[in-house]
């Protein structure tokens, strides 16, 4: 009699016995429009996933190479894209939503290995001057390097007890800093900070702010919104409006940074399942975080390949905490000249 294969052992199907591998899917065997709407990607993309990624999930070390990495690879696209280990997608690559959830976690650790690959801010003269070319032809803002923010994505409390992660709306989450350059492409991802932490605290705190601290990005400053400090390498809006040149700033500034909040909208609409439509992340806080840089990763992945950051349709998505912005002007006096300096120099 015939078994179906849900039923099977998940540890035999994931790690065997031997080195065979179940091939019940083949991606030449389905359209590129199939593919997209169930994982969220088409054939080429998945194709350098595979190529990328097929080391790392055929690793010797494993017991056995029993899902092939294609498969693994498309088990952790549905979970990414659509934010559920649903039924019909387990069938149609032939494993069981427990294998699905293996899968996700060795292509989340694989993807979280080549983060800082993907995830970087350039490192030579012109493609920095790039940088500030393609940001200046946005709005006039001269010596952008990126856009920076701060999003919450929601996951389930940890244990009863600990409010560490409660944000400021009473719901559990990670705090995530990034930053972008002009075409939405991520230049820094943080993704670890404790929901209860402010914007400005988890950017003090950040590897960022030691890198830009210690002058490893020069010759120009990121843009960011009311919640940070101002910084000789930060600039943020002015509050108090009272000539043309700094409504002419804010105006620039405003257009500017909201490049970012475009790429967080994008990037939660291809990401289901980290904009609360399907609820909360269901693991860890550290398992989530690596969850969340995995999404990162393929963001600019698809970048790469060409998928247009702003063509997917925007979906709901957790409330963001809002910050307190009272009195973050005065506390750098070299911040505030660069600021004036800016003014005087473009807007006035």
């Amino acid at each position: 009699m015939a078994v179906p294969i849900a039923v099977l052992d998940c540890d035999l199907l994931l790690y065997g016995r031997g080195h065979r591998t179940l091939d019940r899917f083949k991606l030449e065997d389905v359209t590129d429009e199939y593919l997209v709407s169930m994982y969220g990607f088409p054939r080429q993309f998945i194709y350098y996933l595979v190529d990328l990624l097929g080391a790392s999930l055929s690793r010797p070390t494993q017991r056995s190479r029993a899902i092939s990495p294609e498969t693994q690879i498309l088990a952790a696209l549905g979970f990414y894209t659509s934010g559920s280990f649903q039924t019909r997608m387990g069938d149609a690559i032939g494993i069981s939503q427990a294998s699905m959830s293996r899968c996700v976690a060795n292509v989340t650790e694989a993807l979280v290995e080549r983060a800082s690959h993907f995830i970087h801010f350039p490192e030579d003269e012109a493609s920095m001057q790039r940088l500030k070319d393609d940001f200046y032809g946005l709005a006039g803002m001269p010596g952008v390097l990126g856009v920076i923010d701060c999003i919450h994505v929601a996951i389930k409390a940890p244990n009863a007890e600990d409010l560490s992660y409660v944000n400021r709306k009473g719901l559990h989450s990670l705090n995530c800093l990034m930053v972008c350059d002009a075409r939405g492409m991520l230049l820094s991802a943080e993704t670890h900070w404790l929901g209860s932490l402010k914007d400005s605290t988890v950017l003090q705190q950040s590897a960022l702010s030691s890198q830009f601290e210690a002058g490893m990005h020069k010759d120009g400053w990121l843009l960011g919104d009311s919640s940070f400090f101002l910084r000789t390498w930060l600039m943020t809006p002015l509050h108090i409006l009272e000539t043309p040149a700094e409504y002419r700033y804010n105006m620039a500034h405003s257009a500017t940074h909201n490049v970012i909040e475009r790429t967080f909208r994008t990037i939660r609409s291809r990401f289901r399942c980290l904009d609360g439509s399907k609820g909360t992340l269901q693991y860890s806080p550290e398992k989530s975080s690596h969850i969340i840089l995995a999404c990162c990763v393929l963001h600019n992945i698809s970048l790469e390949h060409g998928l247009d950051v702003w063509s997917s349709p925007a979906t709901g998505q957790m409330e963001q905490p809002e910050e307190e912005y009272e009195q973050m002007e005065s506390l750098d006096s070299e911040a505030d000249h660069v600021r004036q300096e800016l003014l005087l120099t473009h807007f006035s």
